[in-house]
């Protein structure tokens, strides 16, 4: 688990922009004696875990709703994995599961979702054509100039 810095809210009122400027980087646990204990981060912070919260919902959705190999059964939940080889919709949803493990486990969102936007950002790319053309590479050893616009 990851450890999170305890400020007490009177250093909070005292020194707001030190406290600020480390809530920036990591969550931030403010003490009060006169009510329940609040965290400080950032937005991004907060988005990272409510994008990882709904990934780790379709996961289990995908882990409870009926039969069939893991890959097929996620592609259910992420339409966007149709446009991969079933190979690759095979790797996609074990490095998916890796990666939710490794996050959830650590609660370092950025993990899963790195990942997921990896494999998303593929099936795009597939989708739109990219990668079904040959290819004509310069040579190294040719020396033909091309002149700049």
């Amino acid at each position: 688990m990851s450890e999170r810095a305890t400020r007490r809210s009177s250093e909070l009122s005292k020194n707001p922009a030190k406290v600020f400027a480390e809530a920036e980087g990591h969550p931030v646990t403010v003490t009060r004696r006169d009510g329940e204990d609040l965290v400080l981060m950032s937005q991004r912070e907060a988005d990272g875990r409510e994008r990882m919260l709904e990934f780790a919902a379709q996961l289990i959705g995908v882990a409870v709703d009926g039969d069939g190999p893991l890959a097929d059964r996620m592609a259910k939940a992420f339409p966007w994995m149709l446009a991969l080889s079933a190979a690759d919709r095979s790797r996609c949803a074990q490095d998916l599961v890796d990666a939710a493990r490794a996050s959830f486990s650590t609660e370092q969102p950025h993990r899963v979702l790195s990942e997921l936007t990896s494999w998303k950002e593929t099936a795009t790319a597939i989708a739109a054509g990219l990668g079904q053309s040959d290819h004509e590479w310069l040579d190294d050893a040719d020396d033909t100039l091309v002149e700049r616009p």
